[in-house]
Formats: C-alpha cells, structure tokens, sequence
C-alpha cells in the first residue's frame, strides 16, 4: 500500500453509472464501456461533480461480480436500460491510495482487507454483496498517460 490506511466520514453522494455482471477477466473489457456514461451524462447537460469509480455490488471469484462504472453528480437521476441512478450512502469508510498500474488494485485490495481485519474493523458486507466498495479514479489519463504513475483510491464502508 502506498500509504496507512485512512477512516473517514463521507457524506450521501447521488451518481450515474453503467452497471453489468462482469466475469473477473472482464473488467478491463467493462471500464472500455465508460465512454457509455460519459455520452448519456453529457446528452442530459449533467455536470459530474467528482472523479470516476468503479463500485463493486457483488465480489465472487467464482461467479464473477455486479459492478458499476460512473461518476457522482450533483442531484440523483432516473437511468435507462443499464445507466442506473443510484446515492452512495453515507457513513464510515476505510480509504487507502494506490499509485501505480490498476492491475496492482487486486493486491493493493487484499492488503487492505489484511489491515482492516487485524484492526478488527467489520465491513459494510453480507457475504459477497458490499453496502458500498469504491475504487476511485484520481488520474486522468489524458493528464496522465502513463497507467504506472495513476492513482486510485479504495474506499470501502464500515459496517454501522
């Protein structure tokens, strides 16, 4: 991890987003998708009011997972067919910063899964399905092409 895990306190925050059933060798095939939010955003005049996220519903190796590509927005918005509206609920969450190549997420996620259980904290989590599990991206790569220099935050809430 590139720095000591973080807990804070984040307030509701409305989004968009594209969501699907993903194979795990098929996220990268999925975020190519993004450019789908990015034109259904853009043809209704909204304005996203952060960075975009990945947020993963359902995490099973097996099965694969239910994710959702988007962006958080000012206000909360009706979807259509698989752009889905939707808040990210308030509470605790622990956050952690990967710099470095997304395919260094998968480490960089069991590492902090590590952390969080020898602090004896509890997730926002009923087996595979998540309350919320964030990876959020900070660099643009149009700023930032190089993937080994981007960076990401993962931010997962804490039950309760």
């Amino acid at each position: 991890m590139t720095q000591e895990p973080t807990i804070v306190e984040r307030d509701e925050q409305p989004y968009v987003a594209l969501r699907g059933k993903v194979a795990m060798d098929g996220i990268a095939e999925f975020a190519d998708r993004m450019h789908e939010v990015i034109g259904w955003i853009a043809a209704r005049n909204i304005e996203p009011v952060g960075d975009p996220f990945f947020k993963y519903d359902v995490v099973d190796m097996d099965e694969g997972l239910v994710m959702e590509i988007g962006f958080p927005v000012e206000e909360r918005h009706s979807g259509e067919e698989q752009i889905v509206g939707g808040v990210l609920p308030a509470g605790r969450y622990v956050s952690v910063t990967h710099v470095g190549h997304p395919d260094g997420l998968r480490e960089a996620t069991g590492e902090l899964l590590a952390w969080a259980e020898k602090e004896g904290l509890e997730w926002d989590a009923d087996g595979n399905k998540w309350g919320c599990r964030l990876e959020i991206y900070k660099s643009d790569p149009r700023e930032v092409p190089d993937m080994n220099d981007w960076e990401t935050e993962l931010l997962f809430r804490l039950r309760g």
